[in-house]
């Protein structure tokens, strides 16, 4: 099954990555990935689709699906380091994968996040990802 990251969140405040579900009254209705546990988000909760992130290159900006994949590329079926990994690791991960990375506006602790997205999208979700523009493409198609 394909991986939409639109309807894949992250939280400011919880610790793993979630699924959307539905609209709720007071926020949104969304499943733990992990251990598939189910609760509302409140509307004053940061809320962010791992669809709307990316990160800073030399050549601008690099969307994290695609940041993702260049990390797959690198680690093959391998998981990603720790999060709790030191710089030096992290940095030299990035440097292989993601080689005109910014560094002076993406920093450890960004790829610390994203290596910890990047394990649990490969253990509970997949790299075959929903491409929003294939969509757009079969919506625009005519019907025959």
């Amino acid at each position: 099954m394909k991986t939409d990251l639109s309807r894949i969140l992250a939280i400011s405040g919880q610790r793993g990555l979630f699924q959307y579900l539905a609209q709720a009254r007071n926020g949104a209705v969304v499943e733990s990935i992990s251990d598939k546990k189910r609760t509302v988000a409140d509307a004053k909760s940061r809320i962010t689709t791992l669809a709307d992130i990316s990160i800073y290159t030399s050549e601008g900006e690099m969307k994290l699906q695609d940041v993702f994949l260049k990390l797959r590329e690198v680690l093959g079926e391998d998981a990603a380091p720790s999060p709790k990994a030191g710089a030096d690791e992290l940095k030299d991960l990035f440097s292989k994968a993601v080689p005109e990375y910014d560094d002076t506006r993406f920093y450890v602790s960004h790829m610390k996040k994203i290596v910890d997205w990047y394990n649990q999208i490969r253990e509970y979700a997949s790299f075959d990802f929903v491409n929003p523009d294939d969509e757009e493409a079969e919506e625009e198609k005519p019907e025959e």
